[in-house]
This record gives structure tokens, sequence and C-alpha cells, in this order.
């Protein structure tokens, strides 16, 4: 029986979500709470209380004996249910399994080099992966995962071996309290992940949004590149520059955009460890 997951939402094209012109699914539902989150309503899955049926204005929602139902054709993306939700979170979501889910990509496969799941965190659902990225290797389509850096690979070849890239959030430094200001958790062996996927051709890139006085950006980045140096020239450090944009305001009052120079300091660090940095 195939295995159902959260499906927040399908994008049939993007260029931000790795190499080419690629399909994105983000599912829902995540196991960290980071401070600078730009999605937070995919943090917490619907519990169906039903407090975000009286305020959508187009009648898009929707009461059944399975929950809150969402009706897709008729919403307007208001965003009112998000605001109302008492756990920040979209009843906009559909448990789809891994063929309904490619099958909303098929219309496009001639337009598209591959296809990212990414979260919320996609790696709660690794046999909805599994089977997906089974189906988009038979056509033809690389499968790359976004991942926050809370998943052990090793125990998963069966995931291991369908997945083409992995991009890997370096939230901060696992092996200090700054992980548990950012995330809300304490902190895994995303380094070490990191390295393993590294010598298995299997790290695309590792990502870090920089916000300064959160965590020490430059000692992490150095860290990071450190682990990886020399393994694999193909590898790529994303720097994102913290943008409030989506952020929930208690987090973004909090939080300081980097400037040009401590991102170009960042980016430095990364190419004198000979790994290609690339700041958004």
């Amino acid at each position: 029986m195939s295995e159902r997951a959260p499906v927040n939402r399908i994008l049939r094209s993007s260029i931000v979500d790795g190499p080419g012109n690629r399909a994105a699914v983000f599912l829902q539902g995540c196991n960290f709470d980071c401070v600078y989150c730009h999605n937070p309503e995919t943090i917490a899955l619907c519990n169906s209380c039903g407090r975000c049926l009286a305020v959508c204005p187009a009648g898009a929602l929707s009461e059944n004996a399975g929950g809150v139902l969402w009706e897709k054709e008729r919403c307007l993306f208001c965003d009112a249910c998000i605001r109302t939700c008492p756990r920040n979170s979209s009843p906009r979501t559909r448990f789809l399994t891994a063929e309904e889910t490619i099958a909303e990509i098929d219309p496009v496969l001639p337009f598209i080099r591959g296809l990212t799941v990414s979260g919320g965190e996609c790696t709660l659902y690794p046999a909805f992966l599994q089977e997906l990225g089974a189906l988009a290797k038979e056509r033809g389509l690389s499968f790359f995962l976004d991942t926050n850096g809370s998943y052990d690979f090793s125990g998963n070849t069966g995931l291991l071996e369908i997945t083409d890239g992995v991009m890997l959030d370096v939230k901060a430094d696992p092996d200090n309290t700054e992980y548990k200001k950012v995330t809300g958790r304490n902190g895994y062996d995303t380094l070490g992940f990191g390295e393993f996927l590294a010598r298995k051709g299997k790290l695309f890139e590792f990502r870090t949004v920089v916000s300064p006085g959160l965590f020490n950006a430059a000692a992490l980045v150095d860290k990071a590149c450190r682990r990886i140096k020399g393994v694999d020239p193909r590898i790529q450090y994303k720097l994102i520059r913290y943008r409030p944009v989506g952020v929930r305001p208690d987090k973004a009052a909090k939080l300081a955009v980097p400037g040009d120079s401590l991102m170009e300091e960042l980016a430095g660090i990364c190419e004198s460890c000979g790994i290609k940095a690339v700041i958004v």
C-alpha cells in the first residue's frame, strides 16, 4: 500500500530549488521551529480544530469526518485561515500518495530537469520519498532533497540510492547552545551527516541562513567547509541572507539583516577551502 504524505504545495517550475528548472514539492510538518523560518505555516500539522472555517471568505473550507476539507478551486489564497489558526498551521494540505503527487508534475515533464522535495521537513516521510524518487527516476528526472540536517541517511540505503543530491541546512554549530537558540532543538550531527553524504557523492550543497548576532556565522561556515574540503569539488555553499518576509513578526523583531561585508567574508571562507560560494 502506497504511503501518503501531507503535501503543502507543488510548484511545477522552480529555478531556486536545485540545479536547472525543476518541479518542487513542499511537505507539511517539521521537527524544528527555527526563529527565522520563512514558511512557518508549514511547521505544524493541522489538527482540524475548525477555527478557520468561519473566517474563510470563499467557503473553501468545510468539515467532514476526516477533519477540515480544503477545496483548492474555491480558495482565494488570502491566508485568513493561517492567521486565525492557533497553531499557525495551514489547512491547505492534501494527503497524497507518490503516484498522485507525480501525476500533478507529469504535464510539465518536457520543461523540467528534475524534482526536489522540501518542506517543512521532507525526511519525516522517508517511505513516501523513496516511492516518489523511484517515480521521478522512471521519468528521467533527477531527484533532490532539501533537508534541515536532522536525518541520518546512512540508516536508509534505499532512500540514499534513489537520491541524486541533498541540499543540507547547516543551521548553527550543533556542538553549542546556538543550535537550540536557532532551531528550538538540541544539536544533530549535521556536519557528520554532510560529510557522509559528500563521500557518497550525494551532497549537492550546504545552506546557511545568516542573521548577525544569532550565531557565529564565520566560525560555522569555516567548520562546515573544513569537514568536506577536498571531498567533492562539485559541492557548493549557499549563503542565504536573512530577510523578514514571511517570518513571524515576534521573531522578526529580534533578527537583523546581514550587510554585504559579512556575506562577502563568509564567501571568502568558502573559497579558501575550495568550495564554491553562492550568495542569495
